[in-house]
């Protein structure tokens, strides 16, 4: 009896099952249709305009942001820190003597004018970069040359699909510096058919490519149909809006103008949290926040001044104004979770007598000087203009009067970038997650003109900085940056003022976004739902 029944049980249950089947298919189906009546468009708002599309001649973060998706660097960084993972070359070999590098490229790479990505491509972009005069390639001559020497002696192709460095010298970070967003590869071709435009007609392998430019508006990308990866990007459109005001740019998140935004005020945090159809993203912490004297200038020449000036500042109070408990007091010019951070340093105690007493010991006779505001909000500064009118007021307690001014953010740059700043605030969102992006590219001699805004130079500083650079063990490279640290202390240049966790917000619909320490992120698993 049983076994004239077992067939139609059986068929019954795959009936069951198919039915199952079916049903687990449509759920598939409507999830898929639901995802697809959603455009694939992300409009990113951010608190200003692009310098320049060409990655190598700049150092601003909002042109950053744009670039890294537009470019990539034969080696990457991980998706939300800064170990090394392969990029355009998928694997390399490092010689014994740390002076040869051999990268193997990945095969098939397209740039998005539809030419090969190869060995010789790499060769051109490094032989550009060597050739260019430093004031215009800032990240190369900083990060690859030292003692007037080339770091990187030679650039030679072995075939079409393998690159090898030969360096004069070790580099403890040359992995970590090659990541960097600068050294994205760009198209031959297009380098000598659009010159000295290159940055207006930006053209690289990376994910998006370049769409339109409407200056301090909006920059629009599109996807690479002919990307590398596959599958890759999710989204078919990224528009960057620049929306200067924070305020502005949340309330344009919250009325659906804008998907994602940059620099929210921390004071908004909570809002943005008790909103459902909002979601508050956190940046993992990799920045300083500070205010530059620049030591070519009077009254800023002289020692004393600038230390009575770290004296006269209440970090504590304009970091718990200003960015609520999302920072902590900087001690030192980088964080504390780069290694070679020297904890041992004493910070300049907010004591304004002691300040008096130092600018009455310079000879300090009250002359006025200018306060420079940072015209956009930054990761590190959320409101220039009101940390500028904290630090105006402990200046005027000590008897320093001041008159702060601003500049559209690109010529802000252009004048720190010559020294023409008495007294500003600024900042730097950490490239690569080394102490010598911090110490080196901000405070050493060879990056005056550059990213040394203040002009600051001490030849001891300099001979630890550049003997660290090639210092390949750890422990020992670590001590030159605490002594570095150290007489930067006391010199001055700075007041290091805050090391912030920088925060975003976005539309609940916005999944798999990944903000990365170094402050931009490529956007190409990226999802609208």
């Amino acid at each position: 009896m049983l076994k004239k029944l077992w067939p139609a049980a059986l068929l019954l249950l795959l009936l069951v099952l198919a039915a199952c089947g079916g049903n687990d298919d449509q759920a598939g189906n409507d999830e898929g249709d639901q995802k697809s009546n959603v455009p694939q468009v992300l409009v990113f708002g951010r608190g200003g305009d692009s310098v320049s599309l060409d990655p190598a001649i700049v150092t601003d973060g909002e042109s950053a942001k744009v670039t890294i998706n537009l470019f990539e660097t034969l080696v990457n960084f991980g998706e939300q820190d800064t170990t090394i993972q392969p990029g355009l070359a998928e694997s390399w070999e490092v010689s014994d003597d740390g002076l040869t590098y051999t990268f193997k490229l990945r095969e098939g790479v397209k740039f998005h004018d539809g030419t090969d990505f190869n060995a010789e491509a790499v060769v051109k972009n490094f032989e550009r970069w060597k050739a260019g005069a430093s004031e215009k390639f800032y990240y190369y001559h900083s990060m690859f040359k030292a003692e007037g020497e080339d770091i990187i002696s030679e650039v030679i192709v072995e075939d079409d699909h393998t690159v090898v460095f030969k360096l004069s010298r070790p580099q403890a970070p040359f992995l970590k510096n090659l990541a960097m967003f600068p050294f994205g590869i760009a198209s031959p071709a297009a380098l000598e058919k659009y010159g000295e435009s290159f940055g207006d007609n930006p053209v690289g392998t990376g994910p998006f490519k370049f769409v339109e430019w409407k200056r301090n508006d909006s920059i629009t990308l599109e996807k690479f149909a002919d990307y590398w990866q596959e599958g890759l990007p999710k989204l078919d459109k990224v528009i960057f809006r620049a929306i200067p005001d924070n305020s502005a740019r949340l309330n344009a998140l919250v009325a659906g103008d804008i998907d994602l935004a940059d620099g929210i005020n921390p004071s908004d945090a909570k809002s943005v949290e008790s909103n459902g159809d909002l979601q508050l993203i956190e940046r993992p912490s990799m920045n300083v926040g500070y205010l530059g004297l620049t030591v070519t200038r009077p009254p800023f020449d002289n020692k004393l001044v600038r230390q009575a000036v770290n004296h006269a500042i209440d970090k504590k109070a304009i970091v718990d104004a200003f960015f609520l408990g999302r920072a902590e007091v900087a001690v030192n010019p980088m964080p504390s979770s780069i290694s070679g951070y020297n904890d041992e340093i004493q910070d300049y105690e907010y004591n304004p007598e002691k300040a008096k007493e130092l600018l009455a010991q310079a000879g300090y006779d009250g002359t006025p000087i200018e306060l420079w505001a940072m015209p956009v909000p930054r990761p590190y500064m959320p409101d220039g203009r009101k940390v500028a009118e904290a630090i105006q007021k402990n200046l005027q307690d000590v008897g320093i009067p001041s008159e702060i001014k601003t500049a559209e953010w690109a010529t802000y740059l252009e004048m720190a970038n010559n020294g023409e700043f008495d007294a500003f605030l600024l900042g730097w969102t950490g490239d690569n997650g080394d102490a010598d992006n911090f110490l080196y590219t901000l405070l050493d001699k060879d990056t005056i003109g550059s990213n040394n805004y203040t002009y600051y130079s001490n030849e001891e500083v300099h001979k630890l900085l550049v003997q660290a650079q090639s210092e390949v063990d750890e422990e020992k490279r670590n001590e030159l940056y605490k002594k570095a640290q150290e007489l930067i202390k006391e010199d001055a240049p700075w007041v290091p003022l805050a090391h912030s966790t920088p925060l975003l917000a976005a539309k609940k619909g916005v999944t798999n976004y990944k903000p990365h320490p170094t402050g931009s992120e490529v956007l190409s698993k990226v999802e609208m739902k």
